[in-house]
């Protein structure tokens, strides 16, 4: 949709780089740092507003503000069980629907991932994670490939958990996929509660990219690709 642009302040740190603006009238900036992973955006449109910074090799500390308590949950389980810091304000077009800030969300973090991994050398560059919770198992692979692409399925057949409208997680890993130019394929094998469904596939989504996100020592200088670009 038609976004104008918003005046905001974004602060770099000493030898940062920054995106140029993305998308017609919508504001978009990712400033990197190029001696720490870690990244900072700053998403301004006329649906949502979104801040924040994410640290890849973090401590799992979380300040998190969405306006929908159970994806600020989400993303706070995300954060721990990725290892990662993550700071993150939206305010959105609640009173219209959640998609917007829920799918923004998404888009903005997995630019985000993709701005501080940088050239992307010695990462391992796949992961995958098996995570059971309870009564539900749950899978999560990952590729940061270049191709973005998202298959997800929940098992959720309930329109709500907490405030979260379900049908929205999809809406989510397509936007996370779409800004990391990632695969991201999420299923639940089995299980009873939706809860746990949901909750299930965060850790594992969290926990998959960690190993993604990870250097082998071995390769440092080493591009993970035949092709010589991701």
């Amino acid at each position: 949709m038609k976004a104008t642009a918003k005046a905001g302040n974004t602060t770099a740190t000493k030898r940062s780089k920054s995106t140029k603006k993305r998308g017609r009238g919508a504001r978009n900036v990712v400033s990197a740092s190029s001696w720490t992973r870690k990244a900072a955006f700053d998403r301004q449109t006329t649906e949502t507003q979104i801040r924040g910074e994410l640290t890849v090799d973090g401590g799992g500390r979380y300040d998190v503000s969405t306006g929908i308590r159970f994806f600020d949950h989400m993303l706070e389980l995300f954060t721990r069980h990725g290892g990662f810091d993550l700071t993150l304000k939206a305010t959105g077009d609640l009173d219209v629907d959640q998609h917007h800030t829920v799918e923004d969300v998404g888009i903005v973090l997995g630019e985000t991932v993709l701005k501080a991994l940088g050239d992307r050398k010695g990462i391992n560059r796949a992961g995958y994670f098996v995570m059971p919770m309870d009564e539900t198992l749950a899978v999560v692979a990952i590729d940061l490939s270049g191709r973005p692409h998202a298959v997800v399925d929940l098992k959720v057949r309930v329109r709500h958990v907490g405030d979260l409208q379900t049908e929205l997680v999809h809406d989510f890993f397509d936007g996370f996929a779409a800004g990391a130019r990632a695969n991201v394929h999420a299923k639940v094998l089995y299980g009873r509660s939706s809860h746990h469904h949901i909750e299930a596939v965060f850790k594992a989504f969290a926990r998959a990219l960690r190993v993604a996100c990870a250097r082998d020592e071995r390769l440092a200088a080493m591009l993970p690709s035949t092709k010589g670009l991701l």
